[in-house]
């Protein structure tokens, strides 16, 4: 009966790790990298959340950080269906193409970093052939009431990411300027923001080799974060 009992324990090792518990782990994507942002509000009308940010290693998520996020004024709302100008904040799994900002990067900062200057423009302008796109200077075919000058946030942008949202091949009326930035007075446009210590040590920490993503969802419903 003991040298059963000592050849069925020997059978499971004693330090199984088990299926890893982290949220990363449970999304139907990550990306393809091995770091991670997840977004997460309550509730598709929530204009607040929670941003974590993560690191694979051995096999297994691990949270680097966190932080209290707020949302597009409008709540969230489906990516691949979101219109422009609704306030909202697209779902959805994204790359970051880069980082931009007023300030200068944090020491320690990786990922492409692109300085702010008094010509620098986001287009959002239908159309115009710069729509989702920097621009310096402001082109004649993208109206400066359809852009954003990017100088005058000075506090939303001292530093940023661009979050991948209908970028790669953008569709006219769906969205321009997502952002991953830092704090302003309330609730965004459509971004997504968070203090500037944050948006600091997010910068620091992001490594292009790692091909970070970002993934925002509501924690349930029919935008649940673990359906990206």
């Amino acid at each position: 009966m003991l040298l059963g009992a000592l050849l069925s324990t020997a059978l499971v090792p004693a330090s199984h790790p088990g299926p890893d518990p982290a949220l990363p782990a449970r999304l139907a994507d990550t990306g393809g990298g091995s770091q991670l942002i997840t977004a997460v509000a309550p509730a598709a009308g929530s204009t607040t959340g929670t941003v974590v940010w993560w690191d694979r290693r051995a096999g297994r998520w691990y949270e680097e950080g966190r932080a209290e996020a707020r949302f597009g004024s409008g709540g969230l709302t489906e990516g691949a269906t979101r219109s422009q100008g609704t306030g909202t904040t697209p779902t959805g799994l994204y790359a970051l193409p880069y980082a931009f900002g007023i300030r200068r990067a944090p020491a320690g900062t990786e990922v492409g970093y692109r300085r702010v200057t008094p010509d620098s423009w986001w287009c959002q302008d239908n159309a115009s052939a710069a729509y989702n796109r920097w621009t310096e200077p402001l082109p004649a075919d993208c109206a400066p009431g359809e852009a954003e000058h990017l100088v005058t946030y000075g506090t939303q942008y001292a530093h940023a990411m661009v979050i991948g949202f209908n970028y790669d091949r953008p569709v006219r009326g769906r969205g321009a300027g997502i952002f991953l930035h830092v704090n302003g007075k309330g609730a965004t446009a459509g971004c997504v923001s968070v203090p500037a210590r944050a948006m600091r040590a997010i910068l620091r920490w992001a490594d292009p080799r790692r091909r970070p993503h970002i993934v925002i969802g509501t924690e349930t419903g029919p935008l649940a974060v673990e359906r990206y």
